[in-house]
């Protein structure tokens, strides 16, 4: 992860529309956050299973569009209803909200943040599910007060031994979609390697395009669902955009990985790039 410069004015550690949390439903669910940012994601990782566990355990298939909540503010009332046992302390795994990476991401960003520690989530390609697959995920950073630099944390496998460390992700473990991008234009790698697992459709450039586009619009603090597009992604997916589309992914790679505030917000206010307000919900 380069270090890049400090972008403490698009102001990380503040919570955004799908990551703010009101305070009076802190106090109803009786949550309360530590301060470590690893115990944070914990707690983040205590109240979500995923969609191909949840029949597992018992979760009836009506529950399944729970996947679809965006905010974390309808994600703690959807567990509130569940299970009126405060949200800090343990849960029976049939009362935790069925969600994908991106839900485990978006509530351990909106933990942090709501204890003023910089955070965002970074949506990508972990490496560390199938060997020689770039597997769709998304993970959270957060920048540590005493280093330069932001920490990759997969909030959803932590504890397990997938990755080789959870709680500081190396570089080659996950790859956000702009550093696919540029692996794939730059390097003899498939991009027929990258793609959603247990989906056969969601398979090559497309997806690293796509992916590319959520990372911008989560790196401007809206962090879409994994299958939302907007734009011209749709026809991306089809193979009817050229050249002049993957340009822009090309400026969206670099963008994303310069760190710079204003290059961000300025390519993100870019028709093709912006998240539609009637998405934002």
């Amino acid at each position: 992860m380069p270090p890049g410069n400090d972008q403490r004015d698009i102001a990380y550690e503040i919570p955004d529309a799908l990551t703010a949390i009101d305070a009076a439903l802190l106090e109803a669910v009786e949550l309360e956050l530590p301060p470590d940012p690893i115990a944070l994601c914990r707690v983040a990782q205590s109240l979500v299973i995923p969609p191909d566990l949840a029949s597992a355990v018992g979760i009836p298939d009506e529950r399944l569009p729970e996947k679809s909540i965006r905010s974390a503010t309808a994600l703690l009332e959807a567990l509130h209803a569940l299970d009126s046992t405060p949200l800090h302390e343990p849960r029976p795994v049939q009362h935790r909200v069925v969600g994908t990476c991106r839900h485990f991401t978006l509530l351990s960003c909106a933990f942090l943040r709501q204890q003023g520690i910089a955070a965002r989530a970074r949506c990508g390609f972990a490496t560390y599910f199938e060997p020689g697959k770039y597997l769709d995920h998304w993970v959270v950073e957060y920048r540590p007060a005493d280093e330069p630099r932001w920490v990759r944390v997969d909030s959803e496998m932590l504890g397990f031994q997938f990755a080789r460390n959870a709680e500081d992700l190396e570089p080659d473990e996950f790859l956000t979609g702009g550093e696919a991008w540029e692996l794939c234009r730059t390097n003899d790698v498939d991009p027929m390697s990258f793609g959603v697992q247990g989906v056969s459709y969601a398979w090559g450039i497309a997806e690293i395009r796509g992916n590319a586009i959520r990372d911008l619009a989560a790196l401007n603090k809206v962090e879409m669902l994994p299958w939302d597009q907007w734009g011209r992604m749709e026809a991306s997916y089809k193979g009817e955009t050229g050249p002049e589309f993957d340009a822009l992914i090309d400026a969206v790679a670099t963008t994303c990985a310069s760190n710079d505030s204003s290059a961000l917000r300025a390519l993100y206010a870019s028709d093709d790039l912006t998240v539609p307000a009637s998405m934002i919900v």
